[in-house]
């Protein structure tokens, strides 16, 4: 026997159709971001590097206990930490140009993105761990020659050298300034990282 019930129409409907799933959360890669940074650093680290690297002056100076004068010469090679001030920012510097090819090839084919972030973030912490003693190498010898220290001996050299001076003077708060850069493409990397980890 044929069931009298008619179905009901709005029932059928909300059966048949299912809900979608909500669409995924567009990625936001930062990779535009991240080149932009690295130019920069690699900027940073060429103006220091050439700006230490032509850092030399030569002056009269009277040798003791003669009235002779004779030529001094002031350069960045005659002191071992400005030395690993210039090959650090010649890492640091070469590092940016092939870091910033790796990101514009990301950006071109963002298949192995997630990992090439993994590796910026390894050596992002090295190079800022080089370039920042390095600085703070240059950095403490700049200051022993603009101030001397009494207590050693050491007298200031940069009343005499002021152009030899000038140029250290510009160099390291520069390449401070690609340390500062370095933490920001550090803590991109890592936010990068953690964004794809989350989805």
């Amino acid at each position: 026997m044929a069931s009298t019930d008619k179905p009901d129409p709005e029932a059928a409907t909300k059966s048949e159709v299912s809900p979608l799933p909500p669409p995924p959360p567009k990625r936001v890669d930062y990779f535009a971001i991240d080149v932009g940074l690295r130019v920069l650093l690699f900027a940073a680290t060429l103006t220091a590097l050439v700006v230490m690297s032509t850092a030399k002056q030569t002056e009269l100076a009277s040798v003791p206990g003669s009235p002779v004068r004779v030529p001094v010469k002031a350069k960045f090679n005659h002191s071992p930490a400005f030395i690993y001030f210039v090959a650090a920012l010649s890492v640091a510097c070469l590092y940016s140009i092939i870091t910033t090819l790796a990101s514009l090839g990301v950006i071109a084919k963002p298949t192995y993105a997630t990992t090439f972030l993994l590796y910026y973030v390894f050596w992002d912490v090295l190079m800022l761990g080089i370039v920042a003693a390095a600085t703070g190498a240059a950095g403490g010898v700049a200051y022993i020659g603009l101030r001397g220290n009494k207590h050693t001996g050491w007298v200031k050299v940069c009343p005499v050298y002021d152009k030899f001076c000038r140029h250290l003077g510009s160099s390291i708060p520069i390449a401070l300034f690609a340390s500062v850069l370095l933490v920001l493409l550090i803590m991109l990397s890592v936010f990068s990282l953690h964004s794809r980890i989350r989805e």
